[in-house]
Protein backbone atom coordinates (compact mmCIF):
# COMPACT_ATOMS: atom_id res chain seq x y z
CA UNK A 1 0.00 0.00 0.00
CA UNK A 2 1.75 3.05 -0.69
CA UNK A 3 1.25 5.43 1.96
CA UNK A 4 3.18 8.03 3.39
CA UNK A 5 6.59 7.33 2.04
CA UNK A 6 5.62 5.06 -0.23
CA UNK A 7 3.03 7.80 -2.02
CA UNK A 8 6.10 9.66 -1.79
CA UNK A 9 8.09 7.16 -4.67
CA UNK A 10 4.94 6.53 -6.12
CA UNK A 11 4.35 10.01 -6.85
CA UNK A 12 8.16 10.69 -8.76
CA UNK A 13 6.96 7.89 -11.00
CA UNK A 14 5.78 8.98 -14.57
CA UNK A 15 3.71 6.17 -14.48
CA UNK A 16 1.70 4.20 -12.21
CA UNK A 17 -0.70 1.06 -12.47
CA UNK A 18 -2.40 0.10 -9.42
CA UNK A 19 -4.09 -3.18 -7.81
CA UNK A 20 -7.32 -2.78 -7.40
CA UNK A 21 -7.13 -3.31 -3.60
CA UNK A 22 -4.80 -0.49 -3.03
CA UNK A 23 -4.81 2.83 -1.13
CA UNK A 24 -3.06 5.92 -1.69
CA UNK A 25 -2.18 8.69 1.40
CA UNK A 26 0.03 10.58 3.39
CA UNK A 27 -0.73 9.87 7.05
CA UNK A 28 1.92 11.70 8.59
CA UNK A 29 -0.56 14.65 10.20
CA UNK A 30 -2.03 11.69 12.37
CA UNK A 31 1.04 10.55 13.57
CA UNK A 32 2.46 15.00 14.22
CA UNK A 33 4.44 14.65 11.17
CA UNK A 34 4.54 16.03 8.03
CA UNK A 35 5.59 14.36 4.39
CA UNK A 36 8.16 16.61 4.17
CA UNK A 37 10.06 14.27 1.18
CA UNK A 38 8.43 16.11 -1.67
CA UNK A 39 5.24 14.20 -0.74
CA UNK A 40 2.77 17.22 -0.34
CA UNK A 41 4.40 19.59 -3.31
CA UNK A 42 4.26 16.40 -5.90
CA UNK A 43 0.73 15.72 -4.71
CA UNK A 44 -0.69 19.16 -5.49
CA UNK A 45 0.76 19.32 -8.52
CA UNK A 46 -0.62 15.59 -9.42
CA UNK A 47 -4.42 15.90 -8.49
CA UNK A 48 -7.10 18.54 -8.35
CA UNK A 49 -6.34 20.78 -5.44
CA UNK A 50 -9.32 20.24 -3.53
CA UNK A 51 -8.17 16.56 -3.42
CA UNK A 52 -4.56 16.95 -2.44
CA UNK A 53 -5.64 18.94 0.20
CA UNK A 54 -8.06 16.79 1.85
CA UNK A 55 -5.62 13.74 1.51
CA UNK A 56 -2.37 16.27 3.42
CA UNK A 57 -4.69 18.09 5.31
CA UNK A 58 -6.58 14.92 6.91
CA UNK A 59 -4.38 11.87 6.39
CA UNK A 60 -7.34 9.69 4.66
CA UNK A 61 -7.10 7.64 2.01
CA UNK A 62 -7.88 6.90 -1.25
CA UNK A 63 -8.32 3.66 -2.79
CA UNK A 64 -7.23 2.82 -6.22
CA UNK A 65 -10.42 3.85 -8.30
CA UNK A 66 -10.32 7.45 -6.72
CA UNK A 67 -7.14 7.28 -7.56
CA UNK A 68 -7.34 6.69 -11.27
CA UNK A 69 -10.90 9.09 -11.55
CA UNK A 70 -8.65 11.71 -9.84
CA UNK A 71 -5.41 10.85 -12.29
CA UNK A 72 -3.34 9.76 -9.72
CA UNK A 73 -2.60 6.44 -11.37
CA UNK A 74 -2.93 5.47 -14.89
CA UNK A 75 -4.35 2.05 -14.71
CA UNK A 76 -6.17 0.14 -11.80
CA UNK A 77 -6.27 -3.52 -12.34
CA UNK A 78 -6.85 -6.64 -10.11
CA UNK A 79 -3.78 -8.12 -8.26
CA UNK A 80 -3.63 -11.29 -10.39
CA UNK A 81 -3.28 -9.09 -13.82
CA UNK A 82 -0.61 -6.77 -12.23
CA UNK A 83 2.62 -8.10 -13.94
CA UNK A 84 0.53 -8.19 -17.27
CA UNK A 85 -0.89 -5.11 -16.82
CA UNK A 86 3.25 -3.70 -16.40
CA UNK A 87 4.32 -5.41 -19.06
CA UNK A 88 1.81 -4.19 -21.42
CA UNK A 89 2.89 -0.53 -20.71
CA UNK A 90 6.26 -1.40 -20.94
CA UNK A 91 5.71 -2.89 -24.61
CA UNK A 92 4.42 0.44 -25.29
CA UNK A 93 7.32 2.68 -24.19
CA UNK A 94 9.33 -0.06 -25.67
CA UNK A 95 8.33 0.67 -28.97
CA UNK A 96 9.20 4.39 -28.68
CA UNK A 97 12.06 6.13 -29.43
CA UNK A 98 14.00 6.86 -26.55
CA UNK A 99 15.44 10.20 -27.75
CA UNK A 100 11.84 11.00 -28.61
CA UNK A 101 10.56 9.93 -25.06
CA UNK A 102 13.46 11.82 -23.55
CA UNK A 103 12.50 15.12 -25.84
CA UNK A 104 9.04 14.83 -24.98
CA UNK A 105 9.33 14.71 -21.03
CA UNK A 106 11.97 17.32 -20.94
CA UNK A 107 9.55 19.82 -23.20
CA UNK A 108 6.49 18.48 -21.00
CA UNK A 109 8.10 19.24 -17.59
CA UNK A 110 9.88 22.46 -18.64
CA UNK A 111 6.98 23.86 -20.76
CA UNK A 112 4.14 23.15 -18.37
CA UNK A 113 4.79 26.05 -16.04
CA UNK A 114 5.87 28.98 -19.75
CA UNK A 115 2.90 30.43 -20.95
CA UNK A 116 1.97 28.90 -24.02
CA UNK A 117 3.61 30.02 -26.82
CA UNK A 118 6.46 30.46 -25.06
CA UNK A 119 6.41 26.51 -23.97
CA UNK A 120 5.58 26.34 -28.29
CA UNK A 121 8.43 28.33 -29.59
CA UNK A 122 11.20 26.95 -26.92
CA UNK A 123 13.46 23.97 -28.43
CA UNK A 124 14.78 22.40 -25.30
CA UNK A 125 18.49 20.73 -25.42
CA UNK A 126 16.76 16.78 -25.77
CA UNK A 127 14.99 18.36 -28.90
CA UNK A 128 17.78 19.68 -30.09
CA UNK A 129 19.61 16.54 -29.62
CA UNK A 130 16.69 14.55 -31.57
CA UNK A 131 16.92 16.58 -34.41
CA UNK A 132 19.80 15.63 -35.15
CA UNK A 133 19.73 12.44 -34.10
CA UNK A 134 19.61 8.92 -36.77
CA UNK A 135 15.97 7.93 -34.89
CA UNK A 136 14.97 11.25 -36.15
CA UNK A 137 15.16 9.76 -40.26
CA UNK A 138 14.55 6.16 -39.33
CA UNK A 139 11.07 6.89 -37.39
CA UNK A 140 9.45 8.44 -40.88
CA UNK A 141 11.75 6.44 -42.56
CA UNK A 142 9.99 3.19 -41.20
CA UNK A 143 6.32 4.70 -41.29
CA UNK A 144 6.93 5.38 -45.17
CA UNK A 145 7.89 1.95 -45.90
CA UNK A 146 5.59 0.06 -43.22
CA UNK A 147 7.42 -1.39 -41.54
CA UNK A 148 9.25 -1.64 -37.75
CA UNK A 149 12.03 1.42 -37.09
CA UNK A 150 14.97 0.30 -35.46
CA UNK A 151 15.87 2.73 -32.45
CA UNK A 152 19.16 3.25 -32.14
CA UNK A 153 19.44 6.34 -29.39
CA UNK A 154 21.68 7.96 -31.81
Amino acid sequence: MPWGGGLELVLGCDLIIAAEHAQFGLPEVRRGLMADGAGIHRLMRRVPHSVAMAMVLSGQFIDAREAWRVGLVNEVVPLSDLNEAVERWVGHLMACAPLSMQASKEAALRGVDLPIDEAIGRVFPQAERLYASEDFIEGPLAFAEKRTPEWKGR
